[in-house]
């Protein structure tokens, strides 16, 4: 028989089962984020939190991978080396973007209120959610191929998860992010 698993926090799961259906990538959504379902996760916004926090660990430990091969291929003088170059700055950028919106989304104060802070502050995650996005897709596109090398392989790979689970976060800050602009939009309705 199998054992039945228990979670702390039921509504949780529940949580990022939902919202991952919203996502263009929901089977690599839930599983990234199932190992969350027993945290203190109770909210889209925390969600939000934890999904930037994943992408921003994958762009890290991708380029830790990408610079390790960079001084191999440098060390023979290959001729991948100036894409290979051009796709770390790429994903040294999404580095810093996902960080921003990390900080940014922390920002949030929900008790003052929807306020043009609050928007201010929902337009910079947006942007920066959507630049790191556009690096991380930018740099598979810079990775064609048809005879890939095994190493040109990985790294496409690598940088296409990033990709996909920066995909996944934007989906997930926007479905939190939704409820304001809607509210919005029902306040200036009544107007």
């Amino acid at each position: 028989m199998g054992r039945v698993r228990h979670f702390k926090h039921p509504d949780t799961k529940a949580l990022i089962e939902v919202s991952c259906q919203t996502t263009l990538y929901p089977a690599l959504c839930i599983k990234c984020l199932a190992r969350y379902a027993n945290s203190n996760v109770r909210n889209e916004q925390q969600l939000a939190q934890v999904a930037l926090t994943v992408s921003l660990y994958k762009a890290r430990s991708t380029r830790s991978y990408m610079l390790k091969v960079a001084k191999e291929l440098e060390s023979i003088k290959a001729k991948e080396c100036p894409a290979l170059r051009d796709c770390l700055q790429q994903i040294d950028d999404s580095i810093n973007q996902l960080s921003h919106s990390i900080r940014e989304l922390r920002r949030f104060d929900l008790k003052a209120g929807m306020t043009d802070d609050l928007f201010w502050h929902i337009d910079n995650v947006d942007t920066w959610i959507s630049a790191a996005l556009t690096d991380a897709s930018n740099c598979v596109d810079e990775l064609p191929g048809q005879r890939m090398s095994k190493m040109k392989a990985t790294i496409k790979g690598k940088v296409m998860n990033v990709a996909q689970l920066t995909s996944n976060a934007l989906a997930l800050f926007h479905r939190y992010a939704a409820r304001y602009r809607s509210a919005t939009n029902k306040i200036v309705l009544l107007d």
